[in-house]
C-alpha cells in the first residue's frame, strides 16, 4: 500500500485505540470511522444504526465482495504507557479490533485511488464495520447485509501472536469453534447458621455439578468439548447466616454448535436433578453465542494465492484457534474464510495487559484485501 495512507490509517489506529469502546458501545469509534472515510474517500457510507458500510464501485455488474472489521474493544484496564493510551477506564483494545478496523479503512484508501484499479470487471465491494464481536452480537445483524445485497463472498482476519510476523495463517474447514455462556442460578432458603438443618443451601449441588463438569471432561469425544467454569458464587461472608442461593457461570465451547447443545443438555439434566434432591428452584441464562466459524475451501485458497503472490509465508495451522469469533454468522450466510496475520512468535497474547496491536502488519492485511477484490482474471 502507499506509505502516505499507511501513515494515516496508523494514526487512525492509535485514535481508535485512545477511544476504546465496549461492545455494543462503540459509538464514536463509528464517528471516527465514518469522519475518516468521507474526508478521504469518496466510497458510499450507509449508516445502520450501531454499525455502517462502505460501498466501492456499486454499479459493478460482476459478482459482489465483501470485508469484515469489528470495532469493539474489551473490559481491561490500560496498563502500557503508550502515547494513545485508551482514556476510558477499565476499557481497552486487548484483541487488535483498533488494527482490524483501521487495516478495512486502508483497503477504502486504495480502492479510491485512481491509479490502483487496472483492467477488469471490478466487484462491488462492500467494507462492514462491525460492532459487538467480543460478545457474539454484531456478527449475527451484520451478516443479514449478505443476502439482502447478494454479496458472493466475504473474508475477514484476525491478528494472531506465536506466528513469525507478517505470515499468512490458514486452517482448512473448521477454523474456530462454537460456544456460549450458560450462567446457573440456585435458589433455596437462607437460615442461621447455626441451624443449617432449616435452609436449603446450594452449595452442595453447585459442588455436586462441578465435580461432574470434572468427570464429563474426561470422556473421549470425537472433536474438542469443552466446559470451562469461569465464575462461581454461593452465599456472603456473613458467617451467621447459610447460604440460600448460588449461582455457577460456565463458557461452553465445542467443534461444532450440535456438540455443544448436547453438551448443555447434560449439564442442565444434572443440574435439574441436584435441584429436585435439594429443594432448590434451577434457572438458566444464555449468552455471548458464538457458533463454529468453518472456512469455505474456494476461498481460503484464494486468501492462500493472495499470500503467495505478495511473497507472504503461508502456515497451515494443525488445530483449530481455541477462541470464537462471530464471523461464524457470515459464513453461514455465503461462501468466505477468515485468515490470520502472524504478529510475532513472542509476540503478547491477546486479551492480556501487555497486548496492543502490532502496527507493522497493518500494510500485509491491506495488500491481502486489495488483493482479494480484485477481479478473477487479476488475481493469478
Amino acid at each position: 500500500m502507499k506509505r502516505e495512507n499507511l501513515k494515516k490509517i496508523i494514526e487512525l489506529r492509535h485514535t481508535l485505540h485512545l477511544h476504546a469502546e465496549a461492545s455494543m458501545h462503540e459509538n464514536r469509534t463509528k464517528q471516527y470511522l465514518m469522519e475518516f472515510l468521507s474526508e478521504n474517500t469518496s466510497l458510499k457510507l450507509v449508516d445502520r444504526g450501531n454499525w455502517f458500510y462502505a460501498l466501492w464501485n456499486a454499479g459493478s455488474t460482476g459478482k459482489r465482495i465483501a470485508f469484515r472489521a469489528d470495532m469493539d474493544a474489551l473490559p481491561i484496564p490500560e496498563t502500557i504507557d503508550l502515547p494513545y493510551a485508551s482514556c476510558n477506564p477499565g476499557i481497552s483494545h486487548k484483541c487488535g479490533h483498533d488494527g482490524h478496523s483501521a487495516a478495512l479503512a486502508g483497503l477504502a484508501l486504495e480502492l479510491g485511488d485512481p491509479g490502483y484499479i487496472g483492467a477488469g470487471d471490478w466487484p462491488a465491494v462492500y467494507l462492514i464495520f462491525q460492532p459487538g464481536e467480543e460478545i457474539g452480537a454484531g456478527g449475527e445483524q451484520c451478516a443479514k447485509l449478505l443476502t439482502e445485497e447478494k454479496i458472493y463472498e466475504v473474508y475477514a482476519f484476525h491478528n494472531l501472536g506465536g506466528f513469525p510476523e507478517g505470515s499468512i495463517v490458514v486452517r482448512d474447514g473448521l477454523s474456530q469453534p462454537a460456544s456460549k455462556g450458560l450462567e446457573i442460578d440456585f435458589k433455596g432458603k437462607t437460615s442461621h447458621a447455626s441451624y443449617p438443618e432449616e435452609g436449603r443451601n446450594p452449595a452442595f449441588a453447585i459442588a455436586d455439578l462441578v465435580q461432574f463438569i470434572r468427570e464429563k471432561g474426561k470422556e473421549p469425544h470425537q472433536g474438542m468439548v469443552l466446559c470451562t467454569i469461569v465464575g462461581m458464587e454461593c452465599g456472603s461472608s456473613d458467617f451467621g447466616i447459610s447460604a440460600g442461593a448460588g449461582k455457577l457461570s460456565l463458557t461452553l465451547r465445542a467443534e461444532n454448535e450440535e456438540e455443544m447443545d448436547q453438551l448443555q443438555a447434560a449439564l442442565q439434566e444434572k443440574a435439574d436433578s441436584l435441584g429436585d434432591r435439594d429443594g432448590l428452584i434451577v434457572s438458566y441464562t444464555e449468552s455471548d453465542y458464538f457458533p463454529e466459524t468453518r472456512n469455505n475451501a474456494d476461498c481460503l485458497g484464494r486468501a492462500e494465492a493472495a499470500a503467495e503472490k505478495l511473497g507472504r509465508p503461508v502456515i497451515h495451522m494443525d488445530k483449530l484457534w481455541r477462541a470464537s469469533e462471530d464471523f461464524g454468522w457470515y459464513l453461514k450466510q455465503r461462501p468466505g474464510a477468515i485468515f490470520y496475520i502472524g504478529n510475532g512468535e513472542t509476540y503478547p497474547a491477546l486479551h492480556t495487559t501487555g497486548y496492543d496491536f502490532n502496527d507493522q502488519i497493518l500494510p500485509v492485511a491491506v495488500d491481502m484485501f486489495c488483493e482479494l477484490a480484485k477481479p478473477v482474471n487479476q488475481r493469478k
